[in-house]
């Protein structure tokens, strides 16, 4: 496992915590608004959990996305859904991160283009999002009676939340050691 001071400790919870503002406050003031062609909406808030190295215990990427989820659904009136989402995808990030890392991966390798290279990252995060806009629109909808316009909402706001969290990895540059 990994050797942190509390000093590091702190820096990386703090890293953390700043991600997890910055993407509750994007989705409130900018992705709740966004609906292409009233299906299609971003949630770029799942990108917290594309972040934990591969290594990190499975029980604080579930606590991170549960509080993730929950803080969104408290800004988007969303009665729990996201926190549900959330932490389904958290559940499922550690062991697709193990099975879709290099095989010589470090045990504290970050996920990103730098340390996965590009298709490999895109896959690990395409499966991640999809796990979560699934169980999001699954649990929204909570019915197959109109099934043509729950697939139609959820391919979409996939494909939309998954380009945003590309974007947003290649903004952030991939860089191998910081969240």
């Amino acid at each position: 496992m990994f050797k942190f001071t509390l000093e590091d400790m702190v820096i990386i919870f703090l890293q953390r915590l700043l991600w997890l503002v910055a993407l509750v406050v994007a989705q409130m003031m900018v992705f709740n608004n966004v609906h292409i062609f009233g299906y299609a909406t971003p949630m770029p808030y799942v990108y917290l959990l594309l972040l934990f190295p591969l290594g990190t215990q499975r029980w604080l990427i579930l606590l991170w996305g549960f509080f993730c989820g929950l803080l969104c659904d408290v800004v988007s009136l969303t009665t729990g859904i996201g926190a549900a989402a959330m932490t389904l995808a958290a559940f499922v990030q550690p062991p697709l991160l193990r099975l879709m890392a290099p095989k010589d991966a470090a045990e504290d390798m970050h996920p990103s283009f730098s340390t996965m290279d590009f298709w490999p990252y895109v896959r690990y995060a395409a499966v991640v999002t999809f796990v979560f806009c699934a169980a999001y629109f699954l649990l929204q909808s909570f019915t197959f009676f109109h099934i043509l316009d729950l697939l139609i909402a959820f391919l979409s706001s996939w494909l939309l939340t998954l380009l945003v969290c590309v974007a947003i990895e290649g903004v952030r540059g991939g860089r191998k050691k910081s969240l």
